[in-house]
């Protein structure tokens, strides 16, 4: 004997079944296992504490503070423990690589250590790197590099030389690229600030040349380049001589005659000594 199936039902049909039986209080399932109600009874409420006697103050409690935990490093202090540890160049470049509290390196593709005789006469400061340097990990290896090269070779100065007369020692103040080329702000020069001191310390060379302001910030503590280029002045406890940086020159020409002129200074004070 065969069944006849049931008629059809559409999901309207059984959605309308659905909401009767629960009007009708049918909202719980009947399960496998039996359950056993005394143990779904509401605890009782706690105890309301009784009002204050008329006349008493009150105020309303206030939640906790939440303690957020502050940084307490200081960058500058860590660098410069960092820095006054270094003993040799080798060193520095180690601290420099392990110094963590910098937030440029994060984005940076190198760190920018130096290029050149560390031997040399002369030590030149520049900025920060830039594309190319932050590529190739050197500074001063774009165009305003290529220009730098055929200004110190106009005076007789190389960085490829071995001979100290003859050669230049080449930083930045700045280790790791800024994003888009900005210049860093006067925190982040603040904690380089020691291991460019050590640097030069370690370096020792007899003249300093400083390219641009924020090589002026770091070591002059001032800014206002083209009011400070030209003029001998003491920076690390050596003469330095401020001037414009090559970047510049490829902005604005005219300006050449006057990277010439601190040249020619930078010379007769070399051949002087």
């Amino acid at each position: 004997m065969q069944t006849r199936p049931g008629p059809e039902i559409s999901y309207d049909a059984a959605l309308a079944a659905f909401e009767w039986l629960i009007e009708l209080g049918a909202t719980d399932p009947v399960g496998d296992e039996p359950v056993n109600r005394y143990d779904l009874v509401t605890p009782e409420p706690a105890p309301v504490a009784a009002p204050p006697p008329p006349g008493t103050e009150t105020r309303p409690q206030r939640p906790a503070p939440v303690l957020v935990p502050v940084d307490t490093v200081d960058p500058v202090a860590v660098a410069r423990a960092q820095a006054a540890r270094s003993a040799t160049l080798e060193d520095l470049r180690a601290a420099l690589l392990g110094f963590e509290h910098c937030p440029l390196k994060l984005g940076a593709r190198n760190t920018v250590f130096s290029d050149g005789n560390p031997k040399a006469r002369v030590m030149l400061i520049g900025e920060a790197p830039g594309k190319d340097e932050d590529a190739q990990g050197k500074p001063f290896v774009g165009r305003a590099g290529q220009l730098l090269d055929r200004m110190l070779a106009a005076v007789g100065l190389d960085r490829a030389s071995p001979d100290p007369a003859a050669s230049v020692y080449i930083t930045n103040v700045m280790p790791w690229r800024p994003p888009g080329n900005r210049e860093p702000e006067p925190a982040e020069i603040a904690m380089m600030g020691p291991f460019l001191a050590r640097h030069v310390e370690l370096v020792d060379p007899d003249l300093i040349v400083l390219m641009g302001n924020t090589a002026c910030a770091a070591a002059l503590n001032t800014r206002g380049i083209t009011r400070l280029r030209g003029v001998w002045t003491q920076a690390f406890g050596r003469p330095a001589m401020p001037t414009l940086h090559p970047a510049n020159l490829l902005r604005t020409p005219i300006n050449k005659r006057l990277v010439w002129a601190d040249l020619l200074e930078l010379r007769a004070k070399l051949n002087a000594l």
